[in-house]
C-alpha cells in the first residue's frame, strides 16, 4: 500500500524521546510547516520539500564522485563538446544547436556547482542564465526563435518546440533555489501566461511528440511556481498542460504498452513515470498514484531489469540481459523517483531509487569521468564494436565508452544523475522536521522547529555497509537543542533494523518498507545510528535467470578488464567522437549456479560476504569493490558468445544435467564492474 495511513506501530516515551513508525501520511490539510515551501491550497500538501540546492554537500565516497564530474566531463564539457556547448550554442545567442543538448547539460551542472560552491563551475553556468533571462519577448515567449539550415552534428531547427523549454524551466527552478534571484519569478510568469494563451492552438505535440510525452516536467514547475506566486491561472494551465500531456495514467492502468515490445521510447517512459503523481497534486484521484504503482509491478515482469531499469535500445524490449538500456533512462527515471517520493512519501520509491543510483549509474560512465556508455547490458562480458540485437545501434558503437558513442544525448544529459541525487538525499518534512530518505554520506544544513537551524552530518560506507551514523549540532553557537521529528526511511529489504541513540539501543518496532520518526529534544552531539544488516538474497528475473542481491546492491560476476582507447575513422568522428574505448577479458565468464545453493535456508551457507578492511576513497572500480560475496558455481561450456554478446542460452532448467567440477567464482557489486554476468543461468 502506498503512503496514506497514519497509524502508529509503537510509541515509546522516556527521558523527553518519542519515537514511531509510520507511514508519512499524504495529506489535503493546509501545511503545518513554516520554514520551507509546502503545496499551497487546493493542491495536495506533501510529506516532504526539498531542500535548497546547495543545503546538502556530499562527503566521502560521494563528494569524490562529484569532484571527479567536476574535473570530469561535467565541468569541461564546453571544451570536450565544444561544436554544441561553445559559443555558438543557441541557448547563448548563437548560430548553432537550439534543442536540447544545452539546457540537458546545464541541468546537470548548474546544481553540482552550487552543491560543490565551485566558483568557476558557476561562472560556466551564469551566460546560460543570463542569455535566457534576456530572451524573453513581451508575449512571455523565451529561447531560441529561428531554425537554420541543417549541419552535421547539429540540432538547429524546432527552435520554438516546447520540450527544450522544458528543461530549462527547471534550470530556473534550480538557480532561484540556488540564489534567490528574484527575476526568476517574473520571467516564470510571464512564460507560463505565454503557454496559457498559446497552447490551445500550438498544443505541447506541436513541433516533436517530445514535449507531449514529457509534459509533465513542464506541470511540474508550473505547480511550483503556483506555491509561491498563487497565481490561480497556474492552475488552468496546470490542467491545460495534463490534457495535452500523453495519457500515462491510462497507458500504465489500461493498456499494454509495458508488456509489448517497441511500443514506447525508453527515455520518455522515464520521465513520463512522474507525470501521474506530479498531477496527482492537482486532481487528487487515487487512480493517479495506482497507475504508477501498477507500472511498476508490470515492468518488473516484463521488460524489467534487476538494476531497477528496464530493455530500452531505444524502444522498450523485454527484459533479455543482453539487450541495451541508455543511460539518459537511468538519469531521468532517478529524478521522476525523487520526485514521487517527496510527493508520496512512499518507501518503495526511495528504494527503487537507492536500486538504479547504486548500481546502473556508476557502472555506465568512467572512473574519470572522460567517457561514457550509451547503452549498458545486464549481462556485458565485452565491450567491442560490433553488431548486436539493438532497435537501434548506431553503427554498432552504442555500447562503446567514449564521448559521443551511440548518441550525443546521453552526453549532455548524464550530469543530472548524482547532483539530483544529492540534493534528494535529505527534505525538510510537514511537521518541522528532517527526513533522511536515500542514504549516502553527506551533511545537511536545514531550519527545524520554529526556525533554529539544524547540521546533521551523515557517516556511512552505505550502500556497501550496513551502518549509518548521524550527528547532530547547531549552527547558532547559543542555540544547542530543539524539538523537533527525525525521519528515517526503512528499506524493504531490511527486516531486522536497530536504532541507537548515544550508544543505546532505542526499544521500537520497526517494519520494512516503512518510515520510523524520532521526535525528541535534540541536543548538540547527539548521535543517532541505524543499522540496516544485509543478507543475501536471490531474485529471479529473465527467463528464471538467478540474481544475487545484498540490501540495495545487485552483485556480478568479477572479470578481468583490458581496456584499449582506439580511433574512429575520419568520416565517423562527427558523429561519435574522435576516439573509443574497446573493454575485453580473458577471464571465463559462462557460469551457472546450483539451484540446491540458491534456497532460502541454505544459501547464508554457500554466499560468503568478504568485507574490505577499509573502503577506498573512490570505492566503484573491481580493484576497489569494499564487498566480495564468494560462492560456487559451474561452467556450462555449451553457453559461448555471439557477436560479442552472451549466446543463447536457457536460463532455467528442470532437468539435470552432467556438470562441470564446481570452481569458486567471485561476486563484486554491479557498480563497481563494466565486464559481468548478473543473470545466472540455474541448473
Amino acid at each position: 500500500m502506498m503512503a496514506h495511513r497514519s497509524f502508529f506501530i509503537t510509541l515509546l516515551l522516556f527521558a523527553g524521546l518519542a519515537v514511531f513508525a509510520s507511514d508519512p501520511p499524504v495529506t489535503n490539510n493546509v501545511s503545518v510547516n513554516g520554514n520551507y515551501v509546502n503545496n499551497r491550497h487546493p493542491l495536495l500538501v506533501k510529506p516532504y520539500m526539498a531542500l535548497p540546492v546547495g543545503a546538502i554537500k556530499p562527503a566521502g565516497w560521494l563528494e569524490e564522485q562529484l569532484k571527479r564530474m567536476a574535473t570530469g566531463m561535467t565541468g569541461h564539457l564546453d571544451t570536450v563538446y565544444e561544436k554544441v556547448m561553445g559559443s555558438r550554442n543557441g541557448w547563448l545567442g548563437g548560430d548553432g544547436d537550439v534543442w536540447e543538448r544545452g539546457p540537458y547539460w546545464i541541468d546537470g551542472l548548474l546544481p553540482l556547482a552550487y552543491i560543490l560552491n565551485d566558483k568557476a563551475l558557476i561562472e560556466k553556468v551564469q551566460p546560460w542564465i543570463e542569455w535566457t533571462l534576456a530572451s524573453q519577448k513581451p508575449s512571455g515567449y523565451f529561447g531560441p526563435d529561428t531554425d537554420r539550415s541543417h549541419e552535421p552534428g547539429l540540432q538547429r531547427d524546432n527552435a520554438h518546440d516546447w520540450w527544450p523549454k522544458m528543461v530549462m524551466l527547471k534550470i530556473m527552478q534550480q538557480y532561484y533555489s540556488a540564489t534567490g534571484d528574484h527575476r526568476v519569478i517574473p520571467f516564470l510568469t510571464n512564460y507560463f501566461r505565454y503557454q496559457l494563451e498559446q497552447l490551445p492552438r500550438n498544443p505541447l505535440g506541436k513541433w516533436t511528440f517530445w514535449g507531449e510525452q514529457r509534459g509533465g516536467d513542464n506541470l511540474m514547475v508550473v505547480y511550483w511556481l503556483y506555491n509561491i506566486t498563487g497565481e490561480k491561472f497556474l492552475l488552468e494551465l496546470g490542467e491545460l498542460i495534463h490534457k495535452q500531456t500523453f495519457d500515462w495514467t491510462d497507458i500504465f492502468l489500461h493498456q499494454n504498452h509495458l508488456s509489448r515490445q517497441n511500443s514506447l521510447h525508453c527515455v520518455n517512459l522515464a520521465q513520463g513515470f512522474k507525470e501521474p503523481v506530479i498531477y496527482y497534486q492537482q486532481n487528487k484521484d487515487p487512480r493517479l498514484l495506482d497507475a504508477v504503482r501498477k507500472a511498476a509491478g508490470d515492468m518488473r515482469h516484463t521488460i524489467g531489469f534487476p538494476m531497477g531499469l528496464w530493455g530500452g535500445d531505444e524502444l522498450l524490449r523485454f527484459g533479455n540481459p543482453i539487450q541495451g538500456s541508455e543511460l539518459c533512462t537511468a538519469v531521468e527515471m532517478m529524478f521522476s523517483l525523487e520526485k514521487i517520493l517527496e510527493i508520496t512519501g512512499d518507501v518503495r520509491w526511495g528504494d527503487h531509487l537507492e536500486r538504479i543510483a547504486y548500481n546502473a549509474l556508476p557502472t555506465q560512465i568512467s572512473d574519470d569521468f572522460s567517457s561514457r556508455q550509451y547503452y549498458q547490458q545486464v549481462n556485458q562480458v565485452e565491450v567491442t564494436r560490433k553488431f548486436r540485437n539493438f532497435v537501434t545501434p548506431h553503427e554498432d558503437t552504442d555500447i562503446l565508452f567514449g564521448t559521443l558513442c551511440g548518441y550525443p544525448c546521453c552526453t549532455s544529459n548524464l550530469h543530472q544523475g548524482w547532483p539530483k541525487l544529492t540534493r534528494h538525499l535529505w527534505f525538510a518534512t510537514d511537521d518541522n522536521g528532517l527526513a533522511a530518505l536515500v542514504y549516502a554520506p553527506s551533511k545537511v544544513a536545514a531550519r527545524v522547529a520554529n526556525g533554529i537551524e539544524v547540521t546533521v552530518s551523515e557517516e556511512t560506507g552505505y550502500p556497501f555497509d550496513e551502518s549509518i551514523r548521524f550527528v547532530f549540532s547547531f549552527t547558532d553557537k547559543k542555540v544547542r537543542k530543539a524539538f523537533f521529528p527525525f525521519h528515517l526511511r526503512i528499506p524493504s529489504w531490511c527486516s531486522n533494523p536497530v536504532v541507537r541513540l548515544n550508544g543505546k539501543v532505542v526499544d521500537i518496532e520497526t517494519r520494512q518498507g516503512e518510515i520510523v520518526r524520532v521526535s525528541r529534544e535534540w541536543q548538540h552531539g547527539d548521535i543517532l545510528t541505524l543499522e540496516l544488516p544485509m543478507r543475501v538474497e536471490v531474485g529471479y528475473w529473465y527467463d528464471g535467470a538467478a540474481v544475487i542481491e545484498r540490501g540495495p546492491l545487485v552483485y556480478a560476476l568479477k572479470m578481468d578488464e583490458k581496456w584499449e582507447k582506439k580511433s574512429f575513422e575520419a568520416d565517423k568522428r562527427n558523429n561519435y567522437g574522435d576516439w573509443y574505448y574497446e573493454v575485453t577479458s580473458d577471464s571465463p565468464w559462462n557460469y551457472c549456479l546450483s539451484r540446491k545453493n540458491l534456497e532460502p535456508w541454505v544459501i547464508a551457507e554457500h554466499f560468503v560476504v568478504e568485507k574490505a578492511a577499509s573502503m577506498a576513497v573512490y570505492p566503484w572500480t573491481a580493484r576497489e569493490a569494499p564487498v566480495v560475496i564468494k560462492t560456487k558455481a559451474y561452467r556450462l561450456p555449451e553457453w559461448q558468445l555471439f557477436k560479442g554478446s552472451v549466446g543463447l542460452v536457457t536460463y532455467y532448467m528442470e532437468n539435470e544435467r552432467e556438470l562441470e567440477p564446481e570452481e569458486i567464482i567471485e561476486l563484486i557489486p554491479y557498480g563497481c564492474t563494466t565486464l559481468r554476468v548478473t543473470e545466472f543461468p540455474v541448473r
